[in-house]
């Protein structure tokens, strides 16, 4: 059994490079040759989203204009090209970029680092930053689910100018293509992760180059550099501003994915990418969309694909299509990620984790995630029809954990980094204001696709409080008719019972109190091993742990011992592993004569409760269903005994 940490994390988003890159560490300890590697390759997973946002982005925020005022203007192209230039700038260059990516935890990022560092600056658990993580986890998923939706569609889409004839199929197609790349998420993603940096290089080469041919099409398009022109366009047309914000924020989406894979590819690989490389390419494919409406109006209908000649359409769709997979396969292996931490940080039960490398930890799966982003995709698609139609649903999620990201980097800021709450406060709040209008203007979306993400968040974050708060009030009651460890083993010493050989390891959540295995084996069987263990494992509010400082062992009495093992909150728990650290120094066991008994508990809903009857028996269905403790700790099953016990809450 996992003992709580009380830190919370989330989502952001978790971290979809792992699964990809493994864990590369820092890219100053890197030759040149390694950094571009690490630099390439943050182009194929972190920049996955973001890179595939020139699809519909422009589209949709031209078109917010043209529904609420009719004909397209001059000043409309120029206003919403220097919005979606400036956010870019803004939201991710300077906020991300510059900012948050210093905010590491051990070097690793993302919200669940900003909400470790925040606990720990404060000193103490917070139910303040237990909520936002909560919240920022909840939003994580619902984007991603929307992004391997919206993503292909809009790529697919592009059918409906290469072959019209096929315009009538472009939905099925999107199923097909999404139910294959769920399909082969159980063989895991090593070998086309490869590829993923090659192929994204490409994409953005391609995107700089056919916005380059057009971007003198209309040369007044470079007037969009000055932020004027934006600022002007919100003003004069302050009735439609916040559905255009709605739509200009499409360009920033995936964001956040340049500070959750800051452990996996370092501050400098991912600094360099953007700057170099992936900024440049999609500044000058906007202002190429841009240029192209200027001169031809009638490209509005769809100004990415008209970048290119006829013949280059089903070519461009093919790559487009391709991108958007790879854009999608970051954002659910980042889902995996998010989970396995949700679950080492106490806020949803065990589920089933397999492993599909050898050599990289990071790249695992999680059959009952992935069956529930399909259907939740699935449904989306045959919900929506269209990337336009799931453009309103989208964007809710996204800026909702942004903002979740900026209220954590005041208290980082201001107690982590002992800054000034004034100087913390003045740094970070132009960005989250900026956020907060982006969140506000998807909020108008609400009741045209936007409740989609809201309900679905509302929905996880019910099941990770109940199951806070349900695991809480269990341990209260359980521990009110627990035994102190030590006094049992003041009376087993005055008292012995018969010792058999071998060592009995006993897990347990709470190291003070006798574990409930280790009362019932005496009550029933009546003996004890020589070596009794009594073993908490435990999670750290840092990445990763190293082996030095993986186990303690402390003596209680004679054939006592209590143990602590921890892992990092990305680790997977592996008991024996960490046994096996304690033979190194000098606890002689054999692991074939080690018993290692677990408590499997009966939960029953009981009278009087903390919770209400429809949120006991939501508890009690998360814990049914919870993968075997046998499973999630890595234990040889052959040297498994189970010992049950009913409790009610």
């Amino acid at each position: 059994m996992v003992s709580d940490t009380k830190a919370s994390m989330l989502a952001g988003q978790g971290s979809s490079g792992e699964q990809a890159a493994g864990d590369m560490g820092q890219a100053g300890a890197h030759a040149p040759s390694s950094f571009f590697a690490l630099a390439l390759g943050s182009v194929g997973v972190v920049y996955g989203d973001i890179g595939t946002s020139p699809l519909y982005a422009l589209r949709e925020a031209v078109h917010a204009v043209a529904d609420g005022e009719g004909p397209i203007a001059r000043d409309t192209i120029i206003g919403v090209l220097s919005l979606i230039l400036w956010s870019l700038i803004l939201v991710v260059t300077i906020k991300y970029v510059v900012i948050l990516l210093r905010a590491d935890n051990k070097g690793e990022g993302g919200t669940l680092s900003l909400v470790a560092l925040a606990q720990r600056a404060m000193g103490r658990s917070h139910a303040l930053v237990l909520a936002l993580g909560i919240t920022g986890a909840a939003l994580f998923y619902g984007d991603s689910m929307l992004t391997p939706a919206i993503s292909v569609l809009s790529a697919v889409e592009g059918l409906k100018l290469a072959a019209p004839e096929l315009g009538g199929y472009v939905v099925p197609i999107t199923v097909a293509i999404l139910i294959a790349l769920f399909a082969v998420q159980s063989r895991g993603t090593g070998k086309v992760a490869a590829l993923f940096g090659p192929i994204m290089g490409l994409w953005f080469a391609v995107l700089a180059i056919t916005g380059l041919l057009h971007i003198m099409d209309d040369p007044g398009v470079f007037r969009a550099l000055w932020p004027h022109y934006g600022l002007m366009f919100l003003i004069n047309h302050s009735v439609v501003a916040l559905a255009v914000l709605g739509a200009v924020c499409l360009a920033v989406t995936g964001a956040e994915a340049l500070y959750a894979d800051l452990g996996h590819f370092g501050r400098g690989p991912i600094r360099a990418a953007w700057l170099c490389f992936v900024f440049p390419a999609l500044v000058l494919n906007y202002f190429g969309q841009g240029a192209l409406v200027l001169a031809h109006p009638e490209a509005i209908e769809n100004p990415f694909y008209r970048l290119v000649p006829d013949w280059g359409l089903l070519p461009l769709t093919i790559m487009a299509t391709i991108a958007t997979i790879i854009a999608s396969q970051a954002v659910i292996t980042g889902a995996f990620s998010l989970t396995r931490q949700a679950i080492q940080l106490g806020l949803l039960p065990r589920l089933e984790v397999r492993f599909t490398s050898a050599s990289h930890q990071g790249q695992i799966f999680l059959p009952r995630v992935n069956a529930m982003l399909l259907i939740g995709v699935l449904f989306l698609v045959a919900m929506f029809g269209s990337s336009s139609g799931l453009a309103h649903a989208y964007g809710i999620s996204v800026f909702g954990a942004m903002v979740v990201d900026g209220i954590l980097a005041i208290l980082v800021i201001w107690k982590g980094w002992r800054w000034s709450l004034a100087a913390a406060v003045l740094l970070i709040v132009p960005f989250l204001t900026i956020d907060i209008a982006f969140f506000s203007a998807n909020l108008l979306k609400l009741f045209s696709g936007g409740y989609v993400p809201v309900l679905l968040a509302s929905v996880l974050i019910v099941v990770m409080w109940t199951w806070v708060k349900g695991t809480a009030i269990l341990f209260a009651k359980t521990r009110k008719v627990d035994v102190p460890l030590v006094e049992l083993v003041e009376m087993l010493q005055k008292s012995p019972p018969h010792r058999i050989k071998g060592t009995a390891v006993f897990l347990t959540s709470d190291p003070e109190t006798a574990p409930s295995a280790l009362l019932h084996n005496l009550k029933h069987n009546k003996v004890l091993h020589e070596k009794n263990a009594i073993l908490t494992v435990k999670t750290a509010d840092v990445p990763r742990i190293n082996d030095e400082e993986r186990v303690n062992i402390e003596p209680i009495a004679d054939g006592f011992w209590r143990v602590e093992m921890t892992f990092g909150y990305m680790e997977m728990p592996n008991v024996p592993k960490g046994l096996a650290i304690l033979r190194k120094r000098g606890f002689k066991f054999d692991i074939m004569s080690t018993s290692f008994f677990l408590s499997r508990r009966s939960i029953r809903p009981a009278a009087q409760s903390g919770m209400p009857m429809w949120q006991d028996r939501l508890f009690i269905s998360l814990a049914k269903n919870a993968n075997d403790a046998t499973d999630f700790f890595q234990i040889p099953t052959g040297r498994v005994v189970e010992v049950g016990t009913q409790v009610t809450v």
